[in-house]
This record gives structure tokens, sequence and C-alpha cells, in this order.
């Protein structure tokens, strides 16, 4: 099978790494990728929002499936360009993809299909904003209703922080602040049948003790020891295959991965968001999980055929995924400078290894940073414990000029002796 994956990111970088150790994939390529992605598929240069230039590269490369990342490119509708072309593409269409281009969308098919998520306000002045912020009262949540790269949303106790966010955004959403610990669950459907993976849970938060400004994500961890186990199956039942009936129904079938952000609270699970596509990092520690190839799952999928597929497969150990973020990330993230130990932190037997999120190559041949999230180091193992100590150790050996990263991911999942 040959597969042309869109996009350059962390999560690019790790469906590469799935599809490259796939059997049945021949041939892969990616555009228009990174210093890492390089290293495992043919990159080719393309403007990922211009679904006419991604379909006719599909077609000169004559590949079997295209797989659309970022969520940019699906709410452009390039899934719509690739498939006009007959190719068979993982990801939903633009119009199905405002599930996550919209929040209000969003929020529109929960209510019409009865998924539980937080009471809302969707507002387009400022005098709607301030009376949404105080029907609510602090902490106060406010998204932006459009696209906004992972810097959409503001939780703060301070109102006039609240005003100033929503009074940047065209139309916000406000809606109640929901109590208790956030969970990541995505799921892969061909619009009819819906395949739940395993749920994992990111830090949003720039720094140690969710403290700082949210971010795209600091780290991740799966599984999740503490979760109910009946978690994936009661998601499944009351969120994610009534969003799926409930996008059908209305004539805009939803193929591809549809991720939702959960709020386990004291009234039970509630809906933060929905995404059109895997989330970054929650997708290097899900991937790092999965023991069925991908490749076979994807084209599955693309081609309405899920419902034929055996159950999925999946390790018993854990993964654990540090972020490594440039100098002045998330406001004002310097780029250019160079990364050392690559090779260091990356083990022969796949224990730990490297996901470029933000790299380029310089003109020597040296990887360079390019951009706020520079790097995903996973480290999986036995238990979360010695998945993170793997993660963390090859995360002391990169060396980036004025970088941080967050020391304390997985650090309660990994036990209480753990410090």
């Amino acid at each position: 099978m040959k597969v042309l994956v869109i996009g350059g990111g962390a999560r690019e970088h790790a469906l590469c790494r799935s599809l490259s150790l796939d059997p049945d994939v021949t041939e892969l390529h990616c555009a228009p990728g990174n210093a890492g992605i390089a290293q495992v598929a043919r990159l080719h240069p393309v403007d990922q929002l211009d679904g006419h230039a991604v379909a006719d590269l599909a077609s000169s490369l004559g590949v079997d499936l295209v797989v659309v990342g970022p969520e940019a490119p699906l709410v452009a509708g390039v899934a719509d360009a690739v498939r006009a072309r007959a190719i068979p593409v993982f990801g939903p269409s633009g119009e199905a993809a405002q599930l996550e281009g919209s929040k209000a969308f969003a929020k529109d098919v929960m209510a019409a299909a009865g998924v539980p998520t937080a009471r809302s306000y969707v507002c387009t002045t400022a005098e709607e904003a301030a009376a949404a912020l105080d029907a609510f009262g602090a902490p106060y949540v406010v998204k932006d209703d459009g696209l906004a790269a992972g810097k959409g949303v503001v939780v703060t106790d301070d109102r006039e922080a609240a005003l100033a966010h929503a009074a940047s955004c065209e139309r916000v959403v406000i809606e109640e602040f929901l109590d208790g610990p956030e969970v990541s669950l995505f799921a892969i459907t061909d619009g009819t049948t819906v395949v739940p993976l395993q749920p994992a849970q990111d830090f949003k938060r720039a720094y140690d003790g969710d403290e700082g400004p949210n971010t795209g994500g600091m780290g991740a961890y799966s599984p999740l020891p503490w979760a109910d186990p009946k978690l994936v199956e009661e998601t499944l039942e009351a969120v994610l295959q009534p969003t799926v009936d409930e996008l059908h129904r209305r004539g805009t079938p939803f193929s591809g991965l549809l991720y939702a952000g959960l709020a386990i609270t004291s009234r039970g699970v509630r809906v933060i968001e929905f995404n059109a596509r895997f989330g970054d990092p929650e997708t290097q520690v899900v991937l790092g999980r999965l023991k069925t190839p991908l490749a076979g799952v994807l084209y599955a999928a693309a081609t309405g055929r899920l419902g034929e597929l055996a159950p999925l497969r999946w390790s018993d150990g854990a993964a654990v995924t540090v972020v490594i973020a440039a100098e002045g990330y998330p406001a004002a993230p310097r780029s250019g400078d160079p990364i050392e130990g690559l090779a260091e932190a990356e083990a022969e037997d796949g224990s730990t290894y490297v996901l470029h999120a933000g790299t380029r190559l310089g003109a020597a041949g040296e990887v360079l940073s390019a951009g706020g999230r520079v790097l995903s180091v996973t480290g999986v193992g036995q238990d979360i414990a010695e998945a993170r100590d793997r993660a963390y150790d090859a995360v002391g050996r990169i060396a980036l000029a004025g970088s941080h990263h967050r020391s304390d991911i997985a650090l309660k999942a990994a036990g209480p002796d753990r410090s």
C-alpha cells in the first residue's frame, strides 16, 4: 500500500512512524513533513491548504490512501478534493470537520444528539459576553468559535482577561467550567461504525503544577490507571456513536478520526470539545501502544469497511510523552537554534523515540528548531513509571538552548512513591 500523509507536526510524525512499521506499507510519503519525518518518509513540498494541489500530488504518486493530519486542511475541504479524484482518504469532509472548525456548530450537534456537555452561550458582542460571564461566574471559560491552533481557549478567574479574549474573537462560546480530570478519547469511524481507541490524558498548561498559559499540550500518557474501566464503552454509547449518527442524519457523514475531549465531572462524563483529527500529544502515546497495523485500520475507515475489521490489539504496557518547547513558548517562541543529542535519545529497541513537531534542516543538514513545541519525546514500558523514567532520561540527552519542558508529566499516575 502506498500512503501519503498530509502535515508536518509531531502528530504526523507519530502517524508516519507507525505506518513505516506496517509491513503492508510499501511506500510512505509526507507533505510537507519535517526534519524527523524525512527519516521514515519521502517528503514533498505542497500547500497543505490547497486541496487541488494535494489531490494532484496524490494522483501523481499513485497512492492508495491519503491521511490528512491537521485541522486546518480538513476544515478547508482538502479531503473533499482528494475524494473527488476517487482516492481513499482518511479525514472528514470540510462540512463535517466543522465539528472542530466551529464550536457553536459542535454545540448544536451535541444538543440534537443528546450528548452531555457544558451549558454555554454563543456571543458576538461585548454585552453578550459580559452577561454570559456573569451567568456562569468564575472560573471563566471563553472559546474562540473558530480554529485557533490550540490557542483559542482561555480559562481564568480574571473577568477582565476573559472579556479581553472575547473581544479579540469575532464569535465566542462561553460556557460553564467543568470540574474533574480531563481525558482524551479518540475514535476511528467510517461514518457508521465507530471504533474507540485507548484513552489518554494530556497536560495543557505550560508549566509544572498546571501553572501558566494554555498550550497545545506539553505531554501525555496512556493508559489511565485511575479511570473507570467502563469509560470507553460508556463514552462510545453516550457521546461518540450519537454524534456520528447525528451527522449522518444531517447528510454530512463524518469519516476519519473523531476526538472527544472529556471532563470526568461529579455529574458524570461531559464533552469539553470535539476535534476532527488525531490530537497532539495524545497521538504519540496512543499509537505507541497500538499493536494492530495502522494502515489497514485507516484504509478500512476511508473505504467504509470498518465494521469488517477484527478488534484492535493493544500493548499491556504504557507510554509517556514529554514535549520540549522552544524558549519563549507559548507567547513568542524562538526558532533557528540547533538541536543536539537526538540520536542519543532514541533506543534501538524502540523503548524511547523522538517525534519532531517544529523542526527543519539547516544548510549543513543539521536539525534546527522551527516552532513552539519542537519535539515530543516518548518512552514506553511495562507500566507508567517505567515509561516515564525512560522518557525523561531521553529528554535529558537532548540539548536545545533556552528550551523548557514540564517535569511532572504522568507523575501522579506513576505512583505515590514517585517524586
